[in-house]
């Protein structure tokens, strides 16, 4: 017998409302500076401006995806959808760390061609916009990360149906933390370090004359940035999978439920993401003599100790035959 539930969340309005003020603030203030920045480096004949404007249009592209991911995780399941659109939190941030990288062998390969022909730039310049960008960056990153102080609530209950199933249902939040929101504040993030870069490489040619220093900071700055990209585009990839987030060993939670009072053996177990801040669990218990209170109290840890709100537990009483999805 199968029972539908709705697992969906319910979100506080004030934190939607915040997050959606971030994002709004993030695109409008990186879209203008986009237009500015491009503007004076082409002025400046200066390829880390360049590069930064472009750095900055992929940061505006990535929060415009990233805030489409946490509109549509909002809506309601139904349909065919039976967890709604949740998921497209974590496609969200596959496509911000792919567009990062993508971006960065961009910039890596201008600089390569700048450093057979260095320039000589307006360093005065490149300082004055480099260091606008910075402010702007590191203000929408705060932003960006205090949007995204979220809160933990969750409740559980005993729902018996027969056949050896129970649900219970919760929700963490707080418990990891949001892909998808760290996606987009790396954007900000990464994209402050390109601007202080950018500022430090036109105190040193005001001072020194070295042409080449232009091209050879862009370089080491889009190392550092796809250095640090890697492991996001690595978490999203998994998740996207369906593995379990790495904030939860798989290990630990198969050694909590084989230790629970009257479970004799835990097989067919299984966690995944749901989106990039909530986890699903289902597994089956075999268990010696009747149930009480076992599959309440195992909710209510798994909500405590690990951060899994959405738990699919199947009794089967020992001696019986084997269930056939053994695994």
């Amino acid at each position: 017998m199968n029972h539908d539930h709705d697992h969906r969340p319910a979100p506080s309005p004030e934190h939607a409302r915040a997050l959606d003020r971030a994002f709004a603030v993030g695109v409008l203030l990186n879209a203008g500076y986009v237009v500015a920045e491009f503007g004076y480096g082409v002025a400046a004949d200066s390829v880390a401006l360049l590069a930064d404007a472009a750095h900055n249009l992929g940061d505006v592209l990535g929060l415009l995806i990233a805030w489409g991911a946490a509109w549509l995780a909002r809506r309601a399941p139904g349909g065919q959808r039976t967890y709604g659109l949740r998921k497209s939190t974590v496609l969200a941030a596959l496509a911000n760390a792919l567009l990062l990288i993508a971006l960065t062998g961009g910039l890596v390969w201008e600089t390569i061609g700048r450093l057979v022909a260095p320039p000589e730039p307006a360093a005065l310049t490149m300082m004055i916009v480099a260091g606008v960008g910075v402010v702007i960056n590191t203000l929408s990153a705060v932003i960006l990360l205090r949007s995204g102080h979220g809160h933990a609530h969750g409740h559980s209950g005993d729902h018996g149906h027969g056949h050896g199933h129970e649900h219970g249902h919760g929700h963490a939040h707080g418990h990891g933390e949001d892909l998808n929101l760290r996606g987009a504040f790396l954007h900000m993030a990464a994209d402050a370090a390109v601007s202080a870069g950018v500022v430090l490489t036109g105190a040193l040619m005001l001072t020194t004359s070295w042409g080449w220093l232009d091209p050879v900071v862009s370089l080491v700055i889009a190392l550092v940035i796809f250095a640090g990209t890697w492991s996001l585009l690595r978490e999203a990839l998994d998740l996207a999978l369906d593995a379990a987030p790495k904030h939860i060993d798989v290990n630990d939670i198969r050694s909590f439920l084989d230790e629970r009072p009257g479970v004799i053996e835990v097989h067919d177990l299984h966690v995944w993401a749901i989106g990039t801040r909530e986890v699903a669990l289902t597994a089956h218990l075999v268990v010696d003599g009747p149930a009480g209170e076992l599959v309440p109290s195992i909710e209510r840890e798994l909500v405590e100790r690990f951060g899994i709100g959405h738990t699919t537990l199947q009794l089967e009483p020992a001696g019986e035959r084997p269930c056939p999805q053994r695994c």
